[in-house]
């Protein structure tokens, strides 16, 4: 079933279309038949209903791509600022389904995962305590995350991680970046020179964090 929100989008779309091809006045069109909507949506091209999903939460995105056009039309929707937390095993799969259905996802966070005996990959030179200790749980590769290279906030808190990721220090276009809480998280400010576009810095309880305070300096103003 397709979600209100984008069924309401093109309603409103449909009415605008309508009253210029057919001079109907926008009441008699928002009570519209589901054939008239399938129509409305047939006639858009991948590049309209782009637009369209860009009013969407990510979720609702992955709801609405219901035929070839709507996935070609997710995969160019640059998707809006919108909080999408991944703190359990269902939002990791659906992080993961979104790295090639929607790569151009803006705003994401990850937080531990609440299923017990899950964690995320250890990345290079992980804390080898912790590492023996959760050596055991059923691992979710984290690296996936480089495929949004639109990024724009990254949010990484409550400690989830453990050891060195170099690619969470490659987004061109990143603006704010979060690591509140990551005692385990290992990383240098030198590495911030990946992110030539960042503005907002928080890495408060990060303890594996070493380097050059002055590297703060790369910091947009």
């Amino acid at each position: 079933m397709m979600p209100h929100s984008i069924t309401y989008i093109i309603q409103a779309t449909m009415s605008h279309q309508t009253m210029q091809e057919e001079g109907e006045n926008i009441e008699a069109v928002l009570v519209t038949n589901d054939d008239k909507l399938a129509s409305t949506i047939d006639r858009l091209g991948t590049v309209e209903l782009a637009n369209i999903f860009g009013f969407l939460s990510p979720e609702d995105i992955l709801r609405a791509r219901l035929n070839k056009k709507m996935i070609q039309a997710g995969k160019k929707t640059v998707v809006p600022m919108t909080e999408f937390v991944v703190d359990s095993v269902s939002k990791y799969d659906a992080m993961a389904v979104m790295t090639t259905a929607l790569p151009n996802l803006q705003q994401i966070g990850i937080s531990y995962l609440l299923e017990e005996r899950h964690k995320y990959s250890n990345g290079d030179d992980p804390y080898e305590r912790l590492a023996a200790r959760t050596a055991d749980l059923t691992t979710h590769n984290v690296e996936i995350l480089s495929n949004f290279k639109w990024l724009r906030s990254l949010g990484i808190c409550y400690k989830p991680l453990n050891g060195r990721y170099p690619f969470l220090f490659n987004f061109p276009l990143l603006q704010k970046l979060n690591t509140s809480g990551c005692c385990y998280l290992k990383w240098d400010l030198e590495m911030l020179a990946g992110l030539p576009q960042l503005k907002e810095l928080y890495c408060d309880g990060n303890f594996g964090l070493t380097g050059n305070i002055n590297r703060l300096s790369v910091l947009k103003d």
